[in-house]
């Protein structure tokens, strides 16, 4: 197996674990992370990551199909939770495609279908509006706006 699919392997099943201090340990410290609601860099990859694993009490992942070279990797993943704002239960699938620098993740890319997500999570609106960016945009400022008041709260003792 090449490094960097046991380094992808080591990612996924932190996820599973919701270790999100040996996810954050994947990435390079230049890292990048795209998906349909977040663009980030650098150390706000890991606060997403805690973020989400703190909060998310039910979830479940599975993944497969993990490939990996000397410059890039992919995997698929499927996540199970209970979105938190709408009380309502999504399954997302997703494409994810990794590139490499230092046997650490460079960059990140998460493919899933936002109107499939938006129509789990938001119901409605999201069934008559995740097609279009008219409801993108606010869901992505919003979980921009979350992350960074996560990132922002004072430490607890």
């Amino acid at each position: 197996m090449h490094p960097h699919q046991d380094l992808l392997h080591r990612f996924y099943q932190a996820f599973q674990r919701r270790d999100h201090a040996a996810m954050a340990a994947c990435y390079h410290p230049e890292a990048t992370f795209e998906d349909a609601i977040f663009e980030l860099q650098g150390p706000a990859i890991g606060q997403m990551w805690r973020m989400l694993c703190e909060r998310g009490g039910d979830l479940r992942l599975a993944y497969n199909d993990v490939a990996a070279d000397a410059h890039q990797g992919r995997a698929t993943w499927d996540a199970r939770y209970t979105f938190s704002q709408t009380r309502r239960p999504v399954h997302n699938h997703v494409q994810a495609r990794f590139t490499f620098q230092d046997g650490l993740i460079r960059t990140h890319h998460d493919q899933f279908s936002f109107w499939r997500w938006s129509r789990q999570a938001l119901g409605a609106s999201g069934w008559l509006l995740g097609w279009s960016d008219m409801l993108r945009r606010p869901v992505q400022a919003k979980a921009r706006q979350g992350l960074e008041q996560f990132m922002n709260r004072p430490k607890q003792a």
